[in-house]
Formats: C-alpha cells, structure tokens, sequence
C-alpha cells in the first residue's frame, strides 16, 4: 500500500507541473448557468461545481474524479464545467462509452445551450450532428479544428487521428473504466496555445463514474486524482422500491405491470444473455428474444414490448431507445446493454430475471434506469428456479437506496479484487487485502508524503526506488 501510495502522488505530482488554460469571469458564468437551469442544483452538486471552477482558474491542470451516485446529476455537473471553459473562449471534449449514452448526452447539451450561443456538436460512428442538426463528418472536423465547434461530444470516434481541437481546455470521461489509458492520454495530449503564442497548455481533466466507489477505494486506487462526491438526490426524486421475488408472485407481478402501464407508465425487464446456447450451466436463463417473443404474444398482447440488446447495431440501439422515451412502446426488453445512463422518467416498473447472475453495483445500475420521474417506481428481482434462498446481495440491494452503502456491502461481499474486476489484475495480494482498511491507507500516504518531500526522485532510497519501478510495471492501473 506504501507502494501505492508513493505511485500516486508521484503521478500526481507530474501532472502538476504541467499548465493549462484558465478560466475567467467565474463568479459572473456560474450564475449565468445556474439561471439557465430548468431545475436547483442540489448542496452536493453545487459543491463539485465550486471544486472544478476552483481548479478551472488555477493553471495547474485539474486532475478530479466525480463519484456519482446513479442519477445524482453528474452531467449537470460536467455542463457547468464545460459553459465555464465555453465562457473563456476554449472548447471542451466530452468522453461516452455507448453511442446511445453520447446522443443523449449531446440531447441534453443542446437544450441546455439553446440560448447561450454555446455550438454543441455530437461525433459517433453513426452520428454526426451540430446544434440539433445532421451533418456530415469533414464539416463538423472543420468546427472542431477552427474552433466554432464550443463542446464536442463523441464516443471512441472522437479518438481518432483526424480529430483536432483548436482550443481544448477540458476533456471530461463518462465512466472512465471503459476508454484504455492510451485512448483518454490521447485527448489530454491535444494542447490549446497560450497567450504568449509559444507555452503549449494540457486540457484539464474530469471523470465521471457510473457507479459510487467506496472511499478506501477511492483513496487506494486514485489517489492522484482529486475526489468530488455526489451524494444526494435531485429534489422530488423517489426511492425506488425494491422486492426479491420467486416464481409463485409472477403473475402477481405481471398484474402490477399491467396496472402501470394502463395509468400510462411504462416497463423494463431485464435479461442477463441474448440467447440460451452453450454450457448446460445456462440453459435455464431466459433468452431476451424468446422473452420478448412471450411478452409480446402470451402475457402483454395488448401491450408494445420492444427488444434492445449488445448484438444490434448503434442506430437499431438509438431507434428502439427513442421509441421507449416517446412511449411508442410500453416495455422494453432489454440485456445489460442498457445498464449506463439512459433516462426515460416514465418508466416505474423494472423486472430483473436471473438477477443472482448480475454484481450488486451492477444491479444498482439497472435499477438507477427508473425512480428518474414524479411516480413511485418498484424493482422486482427473480432469480432462477434452482437458487434457494437469494445471495445475500440481492436482500443488500433490496434494504439499501444509497449506491454509496451499496458499494461499500458489495466491496465486503466480493472483495477489493472482484470488485474492480481484471481492470486491477496487477495489483499486489498485501495491497488488497489492506484496501479496506482506511486509516491505514492514509497513514501510508502521509509517509509517502512525507519521504518525497525530502527525497522527490529516491535517489536516497535506491532499493525502494527499485521495487517501485518494479511495481509499475507489474501494476495496470486504468
């Protein structure tokens, strides 16, 4: 952990003594934003906004992590820093995992710019759009080269080589797990040119999670980054209520969706594969094609049941999406594959089947996709026939709301390295099992601390210096 420790801030270090652009006019912007807002910014948000306008004037880079809980309002968050760097005159690139989450970031964008001269543009593999309109993609790399295009939204395409900002200030990483360390580095090395025409300035740097870390873990693992948390709900939002349910209650259940959608509300079921093939070991869980197929002709026929799963291609993804958030249809049945960031508030009702195959932050997504509107909403979770009783995790998850105390149940359960899964594969064993432990881990870091303020390159310490560039290249840090 020492190790760790030492790593961290000596990256932190050298990303400090780099510079970036600054922001002006911050008092003045930030309650032109907040004016443009159709909703308050909650104490939490309005404290993150603070942070990041904060480290936006300084000319060190910002280097922060926003740790969200699911629907906490991270991308109101990530507006606000990106209209302060608009507001000074450079641009900002935002980061998505899926292109169904970009478009609706890029949705979300436009309108709340509409009125603030802000050119918002959207670069997919399927998508090329500015300011709510098609274009093509040499027309929206011109934007972004000469600068017109303010805020550039985008998936992986926005890594490509052909792809250069005029002016980037900030780069911001929705759900940062998802984009290699090659891929986000290849962003932060584009440069915005300084005032005196010669110094080259690095974007400031934002990421946003999907879902809420434990603070041993945010501590242990991105100590080089500064920590902003998300710990409250937007006002009106109601908790979701969540039931563990067996076989004997399906048709109950049923009978509640259909209760649901007659008061014009809408459905999520939930499918952990696309098809049934393969290993015996699978055979009992329920198919996404054959479940919307019964859906669709047995149990809801007077219903519209959609299907959205991994294998359909981008614009089929965006299609069926848009179809659930005008309504055209009532239920959707759906893989993991709409687990990031989809808001559709109408929606109450979420069914999740075989739901002991799924990790309880993983669960919490799926259930963060409803609770987004004024109704009450409710969460049904069915395992299969031949688990009795449920893992423990799904009563976890049916007891608590909070991503916060759910991450924290799901990190005593699993453990630190399942928890964070391949992504920390070179992480020492002693270095797990100590991760819990928080004030062991800041003790460690106020020795780091304090060793490389006396002795910044170890060059008093040649063995330890030896077992850390050891350590770095045994440690795959994403």
């Amino acid at each position: 952990m020492f190790l760790v420790q030492i790593q961290a801030l000596r990256l932190k270090k050298k990303w400090h003594s780099s510079r970036a652009a600054t922001i002006v006019d911050r008092e003045k912007n930030l309650r032109e934003f907040a004016a443009k807002l159709p909703f308050k910014l909650t104490a939490a948000q309005r404290r993150a906004v603070r942070a990041i306008a904060k480290d936006l004037s300084d000319s060190t880079p910002m280097n922060r992590l926003l740790n969200g809980d699911v629907g906490s309002g991270k991308t109101a968050v990530a507006a606000a820093a990106s209209f302060l760097v608009v507001r000074s005159g450079f641009q900002t690139a935002i980061l998505a995992p899926t292109e169904v989450l970009a478009r609706q970031h890029f949705e979300t964008f436009c309108n709340l710019f509409a009125s603030s001269e802000v050119s918002v543009a959207l670069l997919t593999g399927a998508y090329k759009m500015l300011d709510g309109r098609k274009t093509t993609r040499p027309s929206i790399l011109r934007k972004i080269t000469d600068g017109q295009a303010d805020i550039v939204i985008g998936t992986h395409a926005l890594l490509q080589k052909d792809v250069r900002f005029a002016k980037l200030s900030l780069v911001i990483v929705d759900e940062q797990h998802r984009f290699g360390v090659n891929q986000r580095a290849h962003l932060q090395e584009q440069t915005a040119l300084a005032e005196d025409g010669q110094s080259c300035l690095i974007p400031h740097f934002l990421t946003m999670t999907a879902t809420p870390i434990p603070r041993s873990l945010a501590l242990a693992f991105f100590g080089d980054l500064d920590l902003s948390v998300l710990d409250e709900m937007p006002a009106g939002r109601k908790p979701v209520k969540t039931k563990v349910v067996g076989s004997l209650e399906r048709k109950k259940t049923y009978e509640f969706i259909r209760r649901e959608i007659a008061a014009g509300r809408q459905a999520y079921v939930i499918l952990p594969l696309v098809d049934v093939s393969g290993s015996e070991s699978l055979s009992h869980v329920k198919a996404a094609t054959a479940e919307a197929e019964e859906l669709r002709e047995k149990i809801f026929p007077e219903f519209r049941v959609g299907l959205l799963h991994g294998k359909m291609k981008p614009r089929e993804k965006d299609r069926i999406m848009r179809q659930f958030k005008s309504g055209e249809i009532n239920i959707l049945v759906s893989t993991a594959v709409v687990e990031v960031g989809v808001d559709v508030p109408n929606a109450t009702v979420m069914i999740i089947e075989g739901a002991e195959r799924f990790g309880l932050s993983q669960l919490h997504q799926f259930r963060g996709r409803i609770g987004r509107g004024e109704h009450a909403s409710h969460c049904f979770l069915f395992t299969s026939k031949s688990v009795d009783p449920p893992p423990e995790r799904l009563t976890v998850l049916a007891e608590n709301t909070s991503g916060f105390q759910i991450a924290e149940e799901d990190l005593k359960l699993r453990g630190p390295g399942e928890f964070f899964g391949t992504r920390q594969s070179g992480m020492p064993d002693i270095a797990m099992a100590n991760i819990t432990n928080v004030k062991l881990i800041e003790l460690a870091r106020t020795y780091a601390d304090r060793l490389l303020r006396r002795d910044p390159n170890l060059s008093k310490h040649p063995r330890l210096k030896v077992a850390l560039e050891k350590f770095d290249q045994d440690v795959h840090r994403e």
